[in-house]
């Protein structure tokens, strides 16, 4: 074990009973944080949760974009309100902890846990009056426009009104359970992300009563009307939650329903799992799942016409303060605006993209006989993820593989892997998996699989105390000509075939017996005892990786120092690590060229004359969600690249079991430049530069040009060429 990491490498054990992250302990007030020039300034930082909600927005963009069809617009900005949801249950769950607790510390950014919540309500109320816009004045009539109506019960006709009333009593009605408030009735548990109606009711002898009525999510937000013979191509909804309390005086008999507002509540869901005993560790977490179900409420967003003293009983009640609330023009949770995309109307939406897959160009269906000519690339989702499930398919129906070992972290509700594996273990093949049940928001998708794993007699793994583990690996062990070769998969994204089709990922196959030994080694880690510390081939978190990444960028530094040219491009999906940014600052500081690839939080400021002027920044967000981790260093005119499962985060580094695998032959090397990187550096589209204010600006093509957008030019340089599977011959010199 080296000073890279103090956890322990044993075998993952859990509570006798989950309990929620205790509060920190009171601090004494502290001094105002330092203004020095250094690296350590809290003026050279972003705010991490400031720079998240410029990436939403940057997302939010997209929404608004015309170069779009109009159903991918309507998909970002469902992206933009789920995004929001789980930014509240997670970080600003954490955020109001701590001034429950009372705990004084400054980010790295210089702010106070209550400056950071007052940051964040004012951001994200301007943000929400941009959805509604967004919605409203622009999605929402060229949706009408072309023939997708969302209507509100009074936009029906008589005739539409008592159909849609058939409807409710019929289909809505019966699962619909109002609940009282008074002093009778204690006021209803709320649940989380659940779209509510509060409800004010007249009796017969005129007292107003309070009642919550709960909009079911086991139905479609959206209820279709019947079809429009004049024009078959047109559909027509009306929200549920308007049907709903157009129809409430069948709820609540012999009483004026005098009012009815929308409101919608979030809960903390960040709930943390004390692990002590391996053998508890599922009933922990299922019993941590339903402790999410009550974690304190976090945000409540209320229709803006709702008076103030219903607010008022709903502040009391669910026990936030004012600066919880959030009035926002109805409909509320737009994230249910996803279901249009599942319309056949195919004009509205992205032309359909067929990933590259000349398998049979290449040696057929067999991936060891291509893997033994040469390490394979794949760059997803331009090339297909066909190849990684085939993978596991040959090993399944190979009688001469003797194992299988894998790594599973978020794979889906409808994985083909999980068969696959089952199958593997039924054939009498040695099978081990870990599954990483800590997955957030995937832990009860992933309990199930680890059942029904275990129940077809797959050795399963849970992980490493204190540690996620976020590695993409799998390894076949093969007989042949009476000796064991192995062979490996490693990638960047998560083994999820639906992701693959939108999320842009690598993946490395090999049998080089160098990088097949060091996953071997991880996985004797993962699921034995190994207290290995260092690995030829492969860096891993938490024990290697930051370091290795370290002497990397140090390297750089001493290029530049000598007077050779020093660079670095770094592409990830955030960069918050204080250590990584000090470095950075540093290696600009030396005269190293900094590029950084960072699509969504970044809290390194670029352009500071004497700190970061060599630093430059861009974020791209398009069509596929920019997943993968390429890191690329200049080395003095031999570059070196590195493909990681890890970004560059704290938790990533120090706290997950993460793997970062040189990519090794000069083709492939300059292949991932080609693909992953210039473009990225080019595009003019879909990319925004990061100023030294925190600020993101659209790029613009230089005068005279055409404007580049890198996805769609890797898409089309792909489909001209069909060669996806790239691979180099044994006899190909590694680099140095």
């Amino acid at each position: 074990m080296t000073d890279d990491s103090e956890h322990s490498l044993s075998r993952s054990s859990s509570p006798k009973s989950p309990r929620r992250r205790p509060a920190r302990k009171t601090r004494k007030s502290l001094p105002p944080p330092p203004r020095t020039p250094n690296a350590a300034d809290p003026s050279l930082f972003i705010n991490r949760e400031l720079s998240w909600l410029e990436f939403n927005h940057r997302v939010l963009e997209e929404a608004m974009d015309r170069r779009h069809p109009l159903l991918e617009r309507v998909k970002f900005l469902s992206i933009v309100s789920s995004n929001l949801d789980e930014f509240f249950m997670i970080r600003v769950a954490a955020i109001r902890e701590q001034i429950i607790a009372d705990f004084v510390e400054y980010s790295p950014d210089g702010l106070m846990p209550r400056e950071q919540m007052s940051a964040i309500h004012e951001r994200v109320s301007r943000m929400v009056r941009q959805m509604s816009d967004c919605f409203w004045n622009d999605l929402h009539p060229e949706l009408r426009s072309a023939g997708v109506t969302l209507l509100t019960m009074d936009e029906l006709s008589a005739e539409q009104r008592r159909a849609m009333s058939d409807v409710f009593a019929a289909k809505v009605f019966p699962v619909l359970t109002p609940l009282a408030f008074d002093p009778g009735h204690p006021f209803p548990y709320i649940s989380n992300l659940s779209l509510n109606l509060a409800v004010v009711v007249v009796t017969g002898d005129g007292e107003e009563k309070f009642a919550r009525v709960k909009v079911p999510d086991v139905l479609p937000r959206l209820m279709p009307l019947p079809d429009d013979p004049s024009d078959p191509r047109a559909v027509r909804f009306v929200w549920l939650e308007d049907l709903i309390a157009a129809n409430l005086g069948m709820l609540f008999p012999g009483m004026e329903v005098k009012e009815s507002y929308q409101f919608r509540v979030t809960r903390n869901a960040d709930i943390e799992i004390q692990e002590d005993e391996a053998e508890d560790l599922i009933s922990s977490i299922e019993e941590s799942l339903r402790l999410r179900r009550y974690g304190s409420v976090v945000r409540v967003g209320v229709q803006d016409a709702m008076p103030a003293r219903i607010r008022k009983i709903l502040t009391e009640n669910l026990e936030v303060t004012a600066e919880d609330v959030y009035p926002i023009r109805r409909p509320l949770g737009l994230s249910h605006l996803m279901s249009l995309l599942k319309l056949p109307r195919p004009e509205l939406k992205d032309p359909p993209y067929t990933p590259a897959l000349p398998l049979s160009e290449e040696g057929g269906d067999d991936m060891f006989a291509l893997i033994r000519r040469g390490d394979v690339l794949l760059f997803h989702p331009y090339d297909s993820f066909a190849p990684v499930v085939q993978f596991i398919k040959n090993a399944v129906s190979d009688p001469d593989v003797l194992a299988i070992k894998q790594t599973l972290y978020r794979i889906g509700k409808e994985s083909p892997l999980i068969p696959l594996l089952i199958e593997a273990a039924e054939n009498g093949k040695q099978v081990a998996v870990l599954v990483e049940l800590k997955a957030r928001f995937d832990e009860e998708n992933n309990i199930g699989w680890a059942k029904q794993l275990e129940g077809a007699g797959v050795h399963v793994v849970y992980g490493l105390v204190g540690l996620k583990t976020h590695a993409k690996m799998a390894m076949v062990v093969r007989k042949e000509r009476g000796e064991l070769r192995r062979y490996v998969h490693l990638g960047t994204g998560n083994y999820n075939p639906h992701n693959a089709r939108i999320y842009t990922d690598h993946s490395l196959f090999s049998c080089s017996e160098a990088m097949t030994g060091d996953v071997a080694e991880v996985f004797n880690l993962l699921t034995g005892y190994s207290r290995r510390d260092t690995f030829p081939t492969l860096a891993v978190a938490p024990v290697t990786l930051r370091r290795t990444l370290q002497e990397l960028m140090e390297r750089e530094i001493r290029h530049a120092r000598a007077g050779r040219p020093g660079r670095m491009i770094l592409k990830a999906n955030s960069l918050t690590d204080q250590k990584v940014i000090e470095t950075l600052y540093e290696a600009s500081a030396a005269g190293v060229s900094v590029d950084l690839i960072i699509r969504g939080v970044c809290c390194l400021r670029p352009g500071i004359p004497g700190v970061s002027e060599n630093i430059r920044a861009v974020s791209i967000v398009g069509r596929y969600l920019e997943h993968s981790r390429v890191y690329w260093f200049g080395n003095g005119g031999a570059p070196e690249v590195y493909l990681s499962s890890a970004d560059l985060m704290g938790r990533n580094l120090d706290r997950r079991v993460e793997l970062m695998f040189p990519v090794l032959h000069p083709r492939l090397a300059a292949q991932v430049y080609d693909e992953a990187l210039r473009p990225a550096l080019e595009d003019t589209v879909g990319a925004r530069t990061l100023d030294a204010q925190g600020r993101y600006e659209r790029r613009v093509p230089p005068s005279g040009t055409e404007p580049l957008d890198s996805q769609q030019s890797v898409a089309a340089s792909r489909q001209r060429s069909g060669a996806a599977v790239k691979l180099v011959l044994r006899d190909t010199p590694p680099a140095v």
